[in-house]
């Protein structure tokens, strides 16, 4: 289960109704029970998915994160959220110095656009851009920044890496109106 909620976590999710949430957790624990045949799709919608990491996920989250939303393309999610990083730095034990505050206080618009790719009971997801406050930070300037800051902060993120989707999960399908979780043989 912890394999699909950081699928669901990088998709950065959140809103949702609670017969959402209970539809989606129903779903998840479905997949984890390992009792669905080969060739059985599980669709989780955009509100399903932002319903469950409200409740299940969002507790985890360091305090300076709120209101995460998510949307789907194909094969690509946006995920956005009002963050503030002097307290999401706080939170971690780590207070910015008084220059570092002045640039990191307040409450700013994030979001993430992010392709996913997935197959054979792996996943790999390649952080596209990210946008604060209107400003886009992509390309070798982005890749810098996910190397020197945000795996060091969070080493068990999986960027640009494949990784084990677990669960005989084969795929999964990011569409505008879903993601489908594909089961395939078991590993």
């Amino acid at each position: 289960m912890k394999r699909i909620a950081a699928v669901l976590l990088s998709l950065a999710v959140l809103c949702g109704s609670h017969s959402e949430y209970v539809s989606a957790k129903q779903k998840l624990e479905m997949i984890e029970k390992d009792r669905l045949r080969s060739g059985t799709r599980v669709a989780l919608t955009p509100g399903e998915l932002n319903a469950y990491v409200r409740q299940e996920i969002m507790p985890a989250f360091p305090a300076g994160v709120r209101e995460p939303k998510l949307e789907l393309g194909n094969g690509i999610a946006h995920g956005s959220a009002l963050v503030d990083f002097g307290k999401v730095r706080r939170a971690q034990g780590k207070p910015p110095g008084w220059l570092a505050s002045k640039l990191l206080d307040g409450e700013r618009p994030v979001r993430v656009t992010a392709h996913v790719r997935s197959g054979r009971g792996l996943a790999t997801v390649d952080v596209d851009s990210v946008e604060i406050s209107g400003f886009t930070i992509d390309g070798r300037t982005l890749d810098f920044l996910i190397r020197q800051f945000l795996l060091p902060n969070y080493p068990q993120a999986k960027i640009g890496e494949p990784f084990s989707l677990g669960h005989s999960i084969d795929r999964l399908e990011v569409k505008p109106a879903r993601v489908d979780v594909v089961i395939g043989a078991g590993r």
